[in-house]
């Protein structure tokens, strides 16, 4: 358990960009091999538009791990944090690790993006993509990006969570992010099976319907039980859903300048 531990431990900056192209390349083939959705886009410059936002989410990601390595060995020292007052099996310690920060750094961060205005104002750019394929996974504003590293953080302080049980859990999420945002049909058995336990791709297309109440729903990134816990969940027919935002101009989902500039536009409009 701790040389499977420490090899999280250990993983260079090239190895976690590679796990990211392994990751998005998987998920293009698949659209290309069994799409949910015949877009009629030109798939790269789509693609190169929304890993422009992956270009500021790792920037943030390496200063943000810069300025709190010093966290980690701080909680090893002074035992600090749920884990730390725990004794259980590594194996479960790392199963509760990943439970812990998908609650609050995915679900809580994300709910809370749904319903904070100024935080909505920022994740707008998420949900503004009108052809959803993997690459809408990249597609995150420095703010909300910054917003969810914060969660983590504070998590990672309040639980005493260890460097490599969150680097194990950040290279889930890469995986479980581009999955189930990835333009693909599953056989609907597979998908309603694995929905028990998991985020698919059929569950989370609801969450990008373009109005409520679906777009409040299925905040989850990678266990589906936080949104059956909180009376989130839903799951119907993926082909009803109509991507985009009815509060922003569809025509510029692929305009870099307005969609940067989204969370400071007073002419976009919001509820919240």
């Amino acid at each position: 358990m701790e040389s499977f531990i420490n090899f999280f431990e250990q993983l260079s900056s090239i190895q976690k960009l590679t796990w990211i192209f392994i990751c998005l390349s998987i998920s293009w083939l698949m659209e290309f091999a069994s799409p949910l959705v015949s877009f009629n886009y030109k798939k790269w410059r789509h693609g190169l538009r929304n890993l422009a936002f992956l270009l500021t989410s790792l920037v943030i990601n390496v200063v943000i791990g810069m300025l709190t390595v010093g966290v980690f060995y701080w909680l090893a020292d002074h035992q600090f944090g749920l884990l730390n007052w725990l004794s259980l099996n590594l194996w479960l310690e790392l199963l509760l690790a990943v439970m812990l920060l998908d609650l609050c750094a995915q679900y809580l961060a994300h709910y809370l993006l749904h319903r904070v205005k100024w935080m909505w104002k920022f994740h707008l750019v998420h949900h503004s993509d009108t052809k959803v394929d993997a690459t809408t996974g990249t597609r995150h504003h420095p703010g909300d990006y910054l917003i969810r590293e914060l969660f983590a953080l504070g998590s990672i302080v309040v639980f005493g969570i260890p460097l490599g049980f969150y680097l194990f859990y950040k290279i889930c999420t890469i995986f479980f992010t581009y999955t189930s945002h990835a333009n693909i049909k599953l056989p609907r058995w597979l998908d309603k099976a694995l929905v028990l336990v998991f985020i698919t791709p059929n569950m989370h297309k609801f969450h990008h319907h373009f109005e409520r109440p679906w777009t409040d729903t299925n905040f989850g990134n990678i266990f589906s039980i936080w949104d059956r816990i909180f009376g989130t969940f839903v799951y119907d027919e993926p082909s009803k859903v109509i991507y985009g935002l009815d509060t922003v101009d569809a025509s510029k989902d692929e305009n870099l300048a307005y969609q940067f500039g989204l969370p400071f536009n007073s002419s976009v409009k919001t509820d919240y």
